[in-house]
């Protein structure tokens, strides 16, 4: 199982919306094999890169009102908040080279 946190239709103002340094939030499903294969790669990003980028995994089946929200139609879909606002958008599994040339300029 992946060692990104898990955030919820309730917590994701505090844990994303108000987060100090920039937050990618992983929306995801458990049908979803796609998910499955990039979850490793975003914990592997993640813990290369602790300081400078948070991420964060929301269940799409079990926080609809928030996937809505950002009207997620595609899984898995990677955003980056960053003072509250996306500032990136990634959809779709990608192998870790390309995930981080996507998120080079939070990465420098």
């Amino acid at each position: 199982m992946s060692s990104a946190k898990d955030v919820t239709d309730a917590s994701f103002e505090a844990e994303v919306l108000k987060s100090e340094k920039p937050i990618m939030v992983d929306f995801w499903a458990e049908w979803c094999g796609p998910c499955r294969a990039v979850s490793p790669i975003l914990d592997k990003i993640a813990e290369e890169n602790a300081e400078k980028l948070s991420i964060v995994k929301l269940n799409v089946d079990d926080n609809p009102a928030t996937a809505e929200k950002y009207g997620i139609t595609s899984i898995p879909a990677m955003y980056v908040f960053q003072n509250g606002e996306v500032v990136k958008r990634v959809i779709g599994a990608k192998p870790k080279p390309a995930l981080e040339a996507d998120l080079a300029e939070f990465l420098a």
